[in-house]
Order: structure tokens, then C-alpha cells, then sequence
């Protein structure tokens, strides 16, 4: 089977676009991908528990726009405002994985 010479891996594009890990621009980039992602799963987790925004917000004390912000990624986020979004505004449990 012939290998297309123009198809690189994700890892590729990352690189060339990026630079390689521990770069200084790869890192933001990694930085700003995970900000992202955690603002899924708190969005995944608001709309499991038939919450708005609002009513997410008013269970932490927060306002929405602090909730949309977090959901879009473009808010950072302390480790104590994640627990209190999830475990205390949406029931669920936190686990720390570090590889």
C-alpha cells in the first residue's frame, strides 16, 4: 500500500503549526486546548443536570457570564472554583490524574 506523502499526523500538524513540546508557543497552545476542554466538560455536565447557565451560576454564587466565559474557554479557572462548579453545583466528583 503507497503512503500518501502529503498526509502528516495530528502530532505533525501540532509541531509544524506549534513548534515541539516545550516550546514556549506550544505550551499556550496546550494551555488554551485544556482551558477548552474543561469548559466542555463543565457545559456536558450543566446540560446532564438540566441547568442553565443561570441557575448553574446562582448555585455557586457566580454570575452567567463568568459561567459562559469558563464554558468558552476564556476564562482561567482555580482549582477551587472548579470543585465548587462541579461537585457542589452540578453533584459530581473531581479525580486528579497526573501522568
Amino acid at each position: 500500500m503507497k503512503k500518501n506523502k502529503n498526509l502528516t499526523s495530528f502530532d505533525e500538524h501540532l509541531d509544524e503549526q506549534y513548534g515541539k513540546r516545550g516550546t514556549a508557543k506550544r505550551t499556550e497552545f496546550e494551555i488554551k486546548a485544556k482551558a477548552f476542554l474543561i469548559g466542555e466538560v463543565i457545559k456536558d455536565e450543566r446540560r446532564l443536570a438540566n441547568l442553565t447557565q443561570e441557575q448553574l451560576a446562582d448555585k455557586i454564587g457566580a454570575k452567567k457570564s463568568f459561567i459562559s466565559r469558563i464554558e468558552n474557554g476564556k476564562s482561567d479557572i482555580q482549582l477551587s472554583t472548579l470543585y465548587r462548579l462541579l461537585e457542589f453545583g452540578l453533584g459530581r466528583k473531581i479525580e486528579l490524574l497526573v501522568h
